[in-house]
């Protein structure tokens, strides 16, 4: 494809995380030092949705200093700065062939604003967008380059080794895990410590509780993902087992735990409502065996939902993250004006020891596709996470952030 000159577009979708502005702050560095090509870089509001209705924002003067250079205080602010800067979205757009009238009406925008970069940061249905984009823009009457830049707590994206967000992610799930355990440890009594966990279909997040155990500190007794069938009756089985050895037991479960059946465990505790992609919203899960074990075996027991926080504790980001996401956001800017489009950039991991390289691959075998934890890094008993599995999480973890505060808060940039 041919060196296009004009504005760039991007935008962040999906769920937030701790390194989304990580990667923005790498686009923008990107477009601004290829602006000999990228004439003007656009935000979106609310990713796709907020550009059908022209809510943009300059992005390239918003980061450009009195001298008209990069603002890297304000880039390394952003990178600081939890959730999506620009807002975000959970829209799904239509089949290409199904609807070419709504696409015709997104061409027309991108027109109006001499569009000829679109960067869509974002994890699995955001790469369906990309997808859909590209799909239509290669029968249409204008020439575009569309990248898709991966960014996803849950890990579970296809065609890239790991994806930025989740490193930061797994770093406040093993920091946590290791207080809970420290608290649980302090009483003699009986009890149960049931600790909830983000992961839908792929259960990286919650293997990644277990990594306590690779500096030789107490980790959890169980942990329990969605690429194993749950057993109500085999875990309650676990926990009086456990129990036989110790008083204080502390389990990892992920949300998305269901039976051979496809049953969510906590699903008598959810509300049924799914979201635009389909997907239903999940929690309850810690509850459900909470109420289990409390029938069942009758000790103390409690649940822990961590939540939104595991997507959202920028204050212990994961250097390695923050870097490998800036990083993606960069090349990826670099990879479209070299005349890449239609892909998504990657992260590969060397062999022998831990180092990444950025390639774009085609979003055609990426789009719609999880990635899940490997049955062999589960162990036989499908009720914890083998020494591999940790090994593989463990380098993404590594290294913290310098953190700017103000007033004994650490410091955030808004957009306004």
């Amino acid at each position: 494809m041919k060196i296009l000159q004009g504005a760039a577009l991007v935008g962040q979708s999906g769920g937030p995380t701790a390194a989304i502005n990580a990667t923005l702050s790498g686009v923008i560095r990107g477009a601004m030092e290829n602006a000999g090509v990228i004439t003007k870089l656009y935000g979106m509001r609310n990713g796709i949705e907020g550009f059908l209705e022209e809510r943009l924002v300059d992005l390239s003067g918003l980061f450009q200093n009195a001298g008209g250079q990069i603002d890297m205080d304000q880039l390394d602010l952003l990178c600081q700065t939890p959730a999506a800067a620009l807002g975000s979205c959970r829209r799904k757009l239509p089949d290409p062939e199904k609807d070419r009238v709504f696409f015709e009406n997104l061409v027309r925008l991108f027109k109006k604003y001499d569009i000829r970069y679109f960067f869509y940061i974002g994890g699995n249905d955001s790469m369906d967008t990309v997808a859909k984009l590209t799909a239509y823009l290669q029968d249409a009457d204008y020439d575009m380059c569309v990248m898709g830049v991966p960014k996803t707590i849950d890990n579970d994206l296809a065609g890239t080794d790991h994806t930025p967000g989740f490193g930061s992610a797994a770093k406040y799930i093993a920091a946590t895990m290791s207080e809970i355990i420290r608290d649980c440890a302090v009483y003699t009594v009986p009890a149960v410590t049931i600790v909830e966990i983000m992961g839908r279909d792929a259960g990286w997040l919650t293997a990644s509780a277990g990594l306590p155990a690779l500096t030789g500190r107490p980790s959890p007794d169980y942990i329990y993902l969605p690429e194993v069938p749950f057993s109500m009756d085999a875990f309650i089985e676990d926990v009086r087992r456990a129990l036989a050895v110790h008083p204080n037991v502390v389990v990892a479960v992920s949300e998305g735990v269901r039976d051979r059946d496809g049953r969510y465990a906590g699903e008598s505790a959810q509300s049924g409502v799914t979201d635009a992609f389909g997907h239903r919203y999940l929690s309850g899960t810690g509850k459900a065996l909470e109420m289990a074990v409390k029938e069942k075996i009758g000790c103390k027991v409690r649940s822990v939902e961590l939540n939104i926080s595991q997507r959202c504790g920028a204050h212990i980001q994961s250097a390695t993250d923050i870097c490998e996401s800036i990083g993606v956001g960069r090349s990826a800017v670099e990879a479209a004006v070299s005349g890449k489009t239609g892909c998504m950039m990657a992260m590969d991991r060397a062999d022998d020891e831990y180092k990444i390289r950025f390639v774009p691959r085609e979003i055609s075998g990426i789009a719609n596709a999880v990635r899940s934890v490997p049955r062999e890094m589960i162990t036989p008993e499908g009720n914890n996470v083998t020494g591999a599995c940790l090994a593989y999480i463990f380098p993404l973890i590594q290294g913290e952030c310098v953190q700017k505060y103000v007033d004994g808060l650490p410091a955030h940039l808004i957009i306004e």
